[in-house]
């Protein structure tokens, strides 16, 4: 059964693959396998949401298509303080990326989507999980693993999508600078 829908930004290639690399050398260490196993892919969280009409969600994605690629770069390694025991790159937001999810989030007030407080533009923090569900034991390895990591990556965000989860399962994406039509 879901237990909701996220808006997702996809990137290039390369930085994919560099994100991959991380979650493969935490799951060798046998930190973290939790991302692996739910079938995610590296991304970030624009929007999520409980259970909704994921049909109205995918109308405003493909609205977002229109927009060019958005240059993204991850400087640093952080983690939440909550129960979850999560790891992620944190990202210098670039004034593209923070336009991007403004114009998104005005999409979904405009169809009469709630926005949490953790997706509301200014309170929005950009980051892509590295980790999560790291037994608190090993959160101190996890840190001295990612730290070994070459940051920054450089890149873009290529394609934009909607997925369910949990495991994640998508639904639709399509690639920025496109006009989708039916």
């Amino acid at each position: 059964m879901s237990q909701g829908y996220a808006i997702e930004l996809y990137f290039d290639p390369a930085i994919e693959n560099q994100v991959l690399g991380a979650w493969n050398l935490l799951a060798h260490r046998q930190i973290s396998t939790h991302l692996i196993e739910i079938k995610s892919r590296p991304h970030i969280t624009l929007f999520s949401c409980p259970l909704i009409d994921p049909l109205k969600l995918e109308n405003i994605v493909k609205t977002m298509s229109y927009n060019a690629a958005v240059p993204i770069s991850f400087t640093s390694i952080g983690t939440i303080p909550d129960d979850r025991n999560v790891l992620f790159f944190a990202l210098t937001p670039s004034m593209a990326l923070l336009q991007f999810h403004s114009q998104l989030c005005d999409a979904l007030k405009k169809e009469g989507f709630e926005i949490g407080e953790d997706y509301r533009p200014g309170s929005w923090i950009p980051y892509c999980l590295v980790a999560e569900q790291v037994p608190k034991a090993q959160m101190a390895e996890a840190f001295t693993v990612l730290r070994d990591v070459k940051l920054p990556y450089y890149g873009y965000a290529m394609d934009v999508g909607l997925v369910e989860f949990s495991p994640v399962r998508k639904l639709y994406s399509t690639m920025l600078g496109t006009k989708d039509e039916e």
